[in-house]
C-alpha cells in the first residue's frame, strides 16, 4: 500500500509539474512569420534547458519506459523548418518528426483546412458510415499513386497499420501464406509489421514466437543471387510466397539506396510467380525524395502501395492503396473505427495540393543542394564514409556508432536537429518547404559538428 501510495503521489507531482510548465513555457514573442523567416538557429540555454529538463523528469514518471527518445529536446512551437523549444531556443529542423512534417511546421493551409472541418465535424467511422471527405482522400491517392490498373484505398491511423492492413490482404487476395521482407528494413513494430521489421533485433526481443511465415532476403543482393538459390531452393517454394514488401530506400536501417536496376529485378521475379510487390513508401513517399513517390525513379509499378507519415502534415494517417483486381476482399474482412478521421482527411487534402503546387520539386532542388554540400564536406571530413539519398532523405554514414551519436549530439548543442538512423549514420529529412538559405546554414553547422568530433 505504502508503494502504490508512493506510485500516486509521484503521478500527481508529475501533473502538477507538466501543468506549471505548460502555463511558464517561454515564448521568445516571435511571431509565426517572424519564427518561419529565420535561417539561424538561436541557442538561449544550455540545451536541455531549465524547462525542458523539468519536462523530461515529469514524463519520466508517467510514460512508459519503451519510449526511446533519441535526444533531450522538448519543442513548443514550431513555424516552416524552425522550431522554438520550452526555453525559447530556435532550432533548425533536419529531422520534421522523422519525415513526418512534409509542409513544414503549422503550414496556414494546413491548419485553417483542419480548423475548418473541426468547426463541422470532429469524427465519425468511415468505416461503418460515408463520409465525403474519407472517400475524396482515397480518390486523391487513387490519383496520384500508379499501381498498374485502377485502384482503390483502404485508410488507416498510421504506417504500422497500413503494413498490417497488406500483410492481410496479400493473404487474402493470394491465398499464399509466406511473406518476404528484407535484412535492414523497418516497417513498424505492431506484431505483424515487426515480424517484418528486421533493422533491429531488439525490436524482436522479448516479444517471440513473431508471425509465422515471414523470410527475410539480404537487401540490395540481386534475387539470382539469394531469394531464388536460398529461399526458394531450400526454404519455400515461389508458389507459396504471397508478397514481397520493400522500401525502395531503406528508412531506419540507414536510409540505405539500393543499386540501380534491383527493384525491376525484384518487379520482374514477383511477375514471373505470382507475388505481390508491396512498396513501403511510408517515409519515402508523399514527395520526399522529390518525387511522389520513390518507386517512381526507377520507374518500376508495384501492386500495392503503403503511405504514413507525411500524407497529412503530421495528423494520423495512413493508407494502404492497392490495384482493384487485389483489394477483392469481403464486407467486414478489415475495417477500423478512427481511420479517415475527418480532421485527418482534411489535413491530408490540404497536403496534396500543397505537395503538387510545388512541394515535390523544392523537395528535389534542395535536396540536390544538400547532397552536393555533404559531398564536398565528406571530401574534406573523412569521418564522413558516404553521402546516399535522394531528394531530402539523405543519409551521412560515419564508421562507427559512437561518431554518428556524437555528430548528432554536437549538431543539438549547434541548434541543428538531426537523427540517428542504421548502424551508423545521420539521416537528414526536413521539411519539403526546406530554403536554400536554411540548407546552406544546416551545412555549415553540419561540418562544424563533424570537425568538432573528428577533433
Amino acid at each position: 500500500m505504502a508503494t502504490e501510495a508512493a506510485g500516486r503521489h509521484d503521478v500527481e507531482a508529475a501533473e502538477a509539474e507538466l501543468r506549471a510548465l505548460d502555463q511558464t513555457t517561454r515564448d521568445s514573442g516571435w511571431s509565426r512569420d517572424a519564427l518561419g523567416a529565420m535561417a539561424e538557429p538561436r541557442v538561449v540555454t544550455e540545451i536541455p534547458g531549465p524547462r525542458a529538463r523539468g519536462l523530461i523528469e515529469a514524463d519520466h514518471k508517467v510514460t512508459s519506459p519503451s519510449l526511446p527518445r533519441a535526444y533531450p529536446f522538448a519543442p513548443a512551437r514550431g513555424a516552416g523548418s524552425m522550431l522554438e523549444d520550452v526555453d525559447g531556443n530556435v532550432f533548425l529542423d533536419f529531422n520534421a518528426g522523422i519525415a513526418v512534417c512534409s509542409t513544414g511546421h503549422a503550414h496556414p493551409a494546413v491548419v485553417s483546412a483542419i480548423q475548418r472541418q473541426a468547426e463541422r465535424l470532429l469524427h465519425y467511422s468511415g468505416g461503418d458510415f460515408y463520409l465525403g471527405v474519407y472517400s475524396e482522400v482515397c480518390a486523391e491517392l487513387d490519383r496520384l499513386t500508379s499501381v498498374g490498373g485502377p485502384a482503390r484505398t483502404f485508410l488507416t491511423n498510421s504506417g504500422t497499420e497500413a503494413v498490417e492492413a497488406a500483410i492481410k490482404l496479400a493473404r487474402n487476395s493470394t491465398g499464399r501464406q509466406y511473406l518476404i521482407a528484407f535484412i535492414g528494413g523497418f516497417h513498424g513494430r505492431s506484431y505483424g509489421s515487426v515480424s517484418l521489421t528486421a533493422s533491429k533485433a531488439k525490436y524482436h526481443e522479448g516479444f517471440g514466437p513473431l508471425l509465422p511465415g515471414v523470410l527475410h532476403a539480404p537487401y540490395g543482393v540481386p534475387p539470382s543471387e539469394w531469394i531464388e538459390p536460398v529461399l526458394f531452393k531450400r526454404l519455400v517454394p515461389p508458389g507459396e510466397v504471397a508478397a514481397i514488401v520493400v522500401e525502395p530506400i531503406q528508412g531506419e536501417g540507414g536510409y540505405v539506396v539500393p543499386p540501380a536496376g534491383w527493384l525491376s529485378e525484384i518487379r520482374e521475379l514477383c511477375d514471373r510467380h505470382g507475388i505481390l510487390l508491396i512498396a513501403d513508401e511510408i517515409q519515402t513517399g508523399m514527395g520526399r525524395t522529390g518525387r511522389m513517390w520513390a518507386m517512381e525513379h526507377e520507374g518500376v509499378t508495384p501492386d500495392v502501395l503503403l503511405a504514413g507519415k507525411g500524407i497529412a502534415s503530421g495528423m494520423p494517417l495512413g493508407a494502404m492503396i492497392a490495384r482493384a483486381d487485389v483489394m477483392t476482399w469481403d464486407k467486414g474482412a478489415h475495417g477500423s473505427t478512427y481511420a479517415g478521421n475527418p480532421v485527418c482527411c482534411a489535413s491530408a487534402l490540404a497536403t496534396f495540393e500543397l505537395l503538387e503546387g510545388g512541394l515535390v520539386e523544392n523537395a528535389a532542388t534542395i535536396g540536390q543542394t544538400l547532397i552536393d554540400g555533404l559531398t564536398k564536406i565528406a571530401a574534406r571530413r573523412p569521418a564522413i564514409r558516404e553521402v546516399r539519398g535522394r531528394g531530402l532523405m539523405i543519409g551521412v554514414d560515419f564508421a562507427d556508432e559512437h561518431a554518428a551519436d556524437a555528430v548528432e549530439l554536437a549538431c543539438l548543442r549547434r541548434g541543428l536537429l538531426v537523427l540517428r538512423a542504421g548502424d551508423h549514420a545521420i539521416r537528414l529529412a526536413p521539411p519539403l518547404v526546406l530554403r536554400r538559405d536554411q540548407a546552406e546554414v544546416g551545412l555549415r553547422i553540419f561540418e562544424e559538428a563533424v570537425s568538432e568530433v573528428a577533433g
